[in-house]
């Protein structure tokens, strides 16, 4: 891929994350703590970076450094892997979620958001795209559980 055909993309991936920031109906869902609701807020700050496997911020980030990111910038700190972050805290189930509470799909555990409300998440969800609101049900993989800090 050339550099104009890169950064291309980068404007579209870009313009596709505000597109859907702006018509991502988040409802009213409180968030689980104040820290919650500082990680959350750290995490809306990066959307639009690009996600890069093993990136650790603050340029670009892969699922769970985005998460342990923005935990930090809340004076928490959780493990950066997904797997790890899936032990700590208090395990939940969907109905259970509030704002920050981080989200966990796939059997082994390999991805991890931020629950935003009404059923979206924000993360960084692969190679090509960017920190975004997604909704849980097209992640591509299943919800197992989500986590309170």
């Amino acid at each position: 891929m050339t550099a104009k055909e890169k950064a291309a993309l980068a404007a579209e991936q870009q313009r596709a994350s505000r597109s859907s920031a702006e018509r991502v109906n988040l409802g009213h869902d409180t968030p689980a703590s104040g820290r919650a609701r500082a990680a959350f807020s750290a995490a809306q700050s990066q959307i639009g970076k690009p996600y890069v496997r093993g990136g650790t911020g603050p340029s670009s980030y892969d699922c769970s450094s985005l998460t342990s990111w923005a935990y930090a910038q809340a004076d928490v700190a959780i493990p950066r892997t997904s797997e790890a972050q899936s032990g700590i805290g208090t395990r939940l189930t969907r109905s259970q979620l509030q704002v920050g509470d981080l989200v966990f799909f796939f059997d082994d555990l390999h991805h991890v958001g931020l629950y935003a409300g009404n059923g979206q998440i924000l993360h960084a969800p692969r190679s090509g795209t960017v920190v975004r609101y997604e909704s849980m049900d097209t992640i591509g993989g299943p919800f197992m559980f989500g986590v309170r800090v």
